[in-house]
């Protein structure tokens, strides 16, 4: 911050010279602004490489999460839509069923007017708000025959069911119109991130370009390093496992007792059809929202690899992470979910030496990658599926 001296009237010296006191101020206000201008950045300076590409990837990354809130609250609305199809249509049977139990009691109400029979007011009846406060209040059904007792009670059976279901059925009209508005919502969420990540992306010169390629280019080289590190450590280990196991095996040849590689095989068989499929999907496009077979986003991938597997997994990140077991990475194998991020907003299948596929974002394809492709902080936890 610019510093500032009170100003005196009695004038100041330059040079060893006095000054008149409006000249010392016109002075000092030029040194001011000359020191403001040097020190606040203008309104039209840009923001470093670095900048722009960390904000480019909250952009991709908010705009994951908006996706995944946007894929909960559609599998939402289209449940909801079943529900209120359903409704409609037990609406529509029970009213056909009414008006069956209104048609005999009419005829009736028609017969008894034809022979002039003191008989109970059938037609009054039929208009009544509540048959049954009716039927109390008259005491009629002590005059009817054993047959309108059975279609008495038929009509008011089905008026009771009726209205509410119609109640029933209004009620998820109006939830239906909630959930839509909610998915609009998301929707305008997910188009205003990757709108705003565009257009910084479009102002960089073909340099800022080529330097922003460097960028990511470099921390790609880091994840690399670290998956190559991490197959290291996962040989390793797998090398003291088969020793393990070689003894178990010995150990169950004299003892009569089986090890877990039964469940190991039957995980492993499903995992190699999940990663078969995964491995077809490469060079498909990311598409928000999107579920195949054309393009994909991030769950939509993994729900659609491990379904070939015979495995069926929900929608969404946040639902996927719950279906199954939490592994530690050290323990990871391929077929593996790895979630990402603090909000559990994106995923990807292990297929392992510290790699995995996944549909990473927007405007890119689906790909092997590191999963220390983001650093290994943001990897949230392992899951085996099935």
């Amino acid at each position: 911050m610019a510093s500032h001296r009170k100003w005196s009237p009695t004038g100041t010296r330059i040079a060893g010279i006095r000054t008149p006191a409006l000249a010392t101020a016109a002075l000092t206000s030029v040194a001011l602004l000359s020191q403001t201008a040097n020190a606040a950045p203008s309104a039209d300076s840009k923001p470093s490489i670095e900048e722009v590409e960390k904000k480019v990837d909250d952009l991709y990354h908010q705009a994951e999460a908006a996706t995944e809130k946007y894929n909960a609250t559609r599998e939402k609305t289209a449940q909801q839509r079943k529900r209120v199809d359903s409704l409609l249509d037990d609406v529509a049977q029970r009213t056909e069923k009414l008006n069956t139990a209104r048609e005999e009691l009419g005829s009736f109400a028609a017969a008894q007017y034809r022979t002039g029979a003191s008989a109970p007011d059938t037609a009054t009846l039929l208009l009544a708000d509540n048959p049954q406060d009716y039927f109390d209040q008259t005491q009629l059904m002590d005059r009817l025959t054993s047959r309108q007792k059975v279609a008495v009670d038929d009509y008011i059976t089905e008026q009771a069911a009726t209205t509410k279901k119609r109640a029933e059925a209004s009620q998820s009209l109006q939830t239906l119109t909630t959930t839509q508005s909610a998915l609009k919502t998301s929707k305008a969420d997910v188009q205003h991130k990757l709108a705003e990540a565009r257009d910084l992306l479009s102002k960089l010169t073909a340099e800022e370009k080529a330097r922003l390629a460097a960028i990511e280019k470099k921390k790609q080289e880091a994840a690399d390093r670290k998956a190559a590190e991490l197959a290291q450590q996962q040989a390793a280990a797998e090398k003291k496992a088969q020793e393990a196991a070689a003894q178990q095996q010995s150990t169950s040849a004299t003892t009569g007792t089986t090890g877990s590689s039964a469940t190991d095989s039957s995980y492993t068989a499903k995992a190699d059809k999940a990663l078969a499929f995964a491995r077809a999907q490469i060079g498909k496009p990311y598409v928000w929202g999107a579920t195949g077979p054309g393009s994909y986003d991030c769950s939509g991938l993994t729900q659609a690899a491990w379904k070939a597997a015979g495995v069926d997994l929900p929608r969404t990140t946040w639902d996927q992470v719950n279906a199954g077991t939490t592994v530690p990475l050290s323990d990871i194998k391929p077929g593996d979910l790895v979630f990402f991020y603090d909000d559990i907003s994106h995923v990807g299948l292990y297929i392992g030496n510290g790699m995995m596929i996944h549909a990473p974002k927007p405007g890119a394809y689906v790909r092997e990658e590191s999963i220390f492709y983001g650093g290994e902080s943001i990897i949230h936890s392992v899951v085996r599926p099935a």
